[in-house]
């Protein structure tokens, strides 16, 4: 069974929705026993680094979500789920992440011509060969919507970069950890193939 975080920010549905259609069984939950004891976790989420933090320190579902990264069980992280990963992110202050990959989140830059948030579909480039990638051409497109990125200390945990007004990582890998800045659940074939290949885990 794939658990889905349920801390009141993302689209929950559509991510179980897309897990359907690749023939995968996936339930929402907000129950910190249940998350702490599933077989694969996804940690969606859409909003503010500030809310999303908060909202998870307010459900007990910090420790539980620690206990599973670190149990080398499958776990995902869609988008605001990246971010909620690294150190620190400085959107609109300063706040503390869930510390599970080394480094932090940070806003592109303005520059004239580049519109904020990054919004759309836009192409990757594979870093390193992953399951979750298996069967997806190395510069495939995903569809994105963003205004901050994550800025990981060490290259190693970089699976892919995109471009957009700077080269970001929009993918990362730790061990059993993976996570994309972009939207699977809204890109179309390609994601449903990583879907898919995490489910298959």
């Amino acid at each position: 069974m794939i658990t889905i975080v349920d801390y009141g920010m993302g689209n929950l549905r559509s991510v179980q929705k897309a897990f359907e259609k690749v023939g995968a069984e996936a339930e929402i939950c907000a129950d910190p026993d249940k998350i702490a004891k599933a077989s694969k976790l996804i940690l969606p989420g859409v909003g503010a680094f500030r809310d999303a933090i908060q909202a998870l320190k307010d459900q007990s579902l910090v420790e539980p979500i620690l206990e599973h990264a670190q149990s080398g069980k499958p776990f995902l992280g869609i988008c605001l789920g990246l971010q909620l990963l690294f150190d620190v992110s400085y959107e609109d202050g300063e706040y503390e992440g869930l510390g599970l990959i080394p480094g932090k989140v940070v806003r592109f830059e303005d520059q004239p011509g580049l519109k904020i948030p990054h919004m759309g579909w836009n192409q990757i480039e594979r870093t390193a060969e992953h399951p979750i990638l298996a069967g997806i051409p190395a510069h495939e497109h995903f569809y994105f919507v963003h205004s901050y990125y994550v800025a990981p200390d060490n290259a190693a945990d970089v699976a892919a970069y995109t471009d957009y007004g700077c080269r970001f990582a929009s993918m990362v890998a730790r061990d059993n950890i993976v996570a994309s800045q972009f939207h699977p659940e809204k890109s179309q074939n390609a994601g449903l193939k990583l879907l898919q290949n995490f489910a298959s885990f």
